[in-house]
């Protein structure tokens, strides 16, 4: 008998016991509670408590219920064995992820090359007012993140006839994108963007790069769309930048502290869209699907998608 723990602080446990279950009627599957000291042999976790992981040195392996792992890497740094030693870790790599973040870069890119922003204040200034429209070969739209939510946005861009560029850790190979790759060519890449959307993993070597000075690369009144986490954004240098015009608009999904404070300037800026973390959620149908065929790839010996070096933190 195989034995599965589920644990997420808001999630809905019954419909992942009963999901997981259904796709492996070998499995016995529990919600984790403290003091459980029961065996498993996989773990399903979203922030778990250190108690619950740390002496399951036998687990096969832990899945993370997104696509990012920053939060359980966190905890790990925070209090070390939170993660058993030699358990492999794996995140969702997209499990219907892909397709939301395109829908939610398109709405907010094409927003922008559009003008409908500009459009917005004037109706409510009453002003009838046509503008200058952009154009697809000075709009050269940036990608920080070239991993699969990267590179899908990319290719969905491409298709609009768009020039994109991207920027990653290592070089990519994306049809239609102009791949940047190292901190060498980090400036590079930023040089000549008029749009930059971030998709980076949440690292220490990424934490604050959306900063002052990579606003300046940019090209003059360029527009940020943060979609992967608070951390990455200098939230004080973007308010400077928008003020003295090195960035004409945001579009911001995600905060250093959520839910984003009543009396945060984000709130009130007039070139400022906010949504509360909502440009991809995990689906739960997909998501197990990814999760159930991973652990059958462990129980066959096969290498799982989504295995997280933990070095790199993704």
């Amino acid at each position: 008998m195989m034995n599965i723990i589920f644990y997420h602080p808001t999630f809905d446990s019954k419909q992942w016991i009963d999901g997981i279950s259904k796709r492996l009627p070998q499995a016995k599957v529990r919600t984790w509670t403290r003091g459980d000291d029961q065996p498993a042999d996989y773990a399903l976790v979203w922030q778990p408590p250190h108690e619950m992981l740390a002496p399951r040195t036998q687990l096969k392996g832990i899945f993370a219920l997104g696509a990012g792992v920053d939060a359980i890497m966190m905890q790990e740094q925070r209090n070390p064995g939170t993660l058993p030693a030699g358990v492999p870790l794996m995140r969702l790599e997209d499990t219907g992820m892909s397709l939301q973040m395109q829908e939610y870069t398109l709405a907010a890119v094409l927003r922008y090359f559009r003008r409908m922003d500009e459009y917005q204040l004037f109706q409510q200034q009453k002003q009838w007012r046509p503008l200058a429209p952009h154009e697809h070969q000075s709009f050269t739209i940036g990608i920080l993140g070239a991993g699969v939510l990267g590179q899908s946005v990319a290719e969905k861009l491409v298709e609009l006839n768009f020039h994109v560029r991207s920027w990653s850790r290592s070089p990519k190979n994306i049809a239609g994108v102009q791949s940047f790759a190292g901190d060498e060519q980090l400036d590079e890449f930023a040089s000549g963007c008029k749009l930059l959307i971030n998709l980076l993993p949440n690292t220490p070597q990424t934490a604050g790069i959306l900063n002052k000075n990579l606003f300046a690369k940019l090209r003059p009144q360029a527009y940020l769309i943060n979609i992967a986490r608070g951390m990455h954004l200098v939230e004080g240098d973007l308010l400077r930048a928008l003020d003295a015009g090195l960035i004409a608009a945001a579009t911001l999904d995600v905060f250093v502290e959520e839910p984003l404070p009543g009396m945060h300037p984000f709130w009130s800026h007039p070139r400022v869209s906010i949504t509360p973390h909502i440009a991809a959620n995990t689906l739960p149908e997909q998501a197990m699907d990814n999760i159930v065929a991973n652990i059958l790839a462990l129980e066959e010996g096969r290498t799982p998608t989504g295995l997280v070096d933990l070095q790199r933190g993704y």
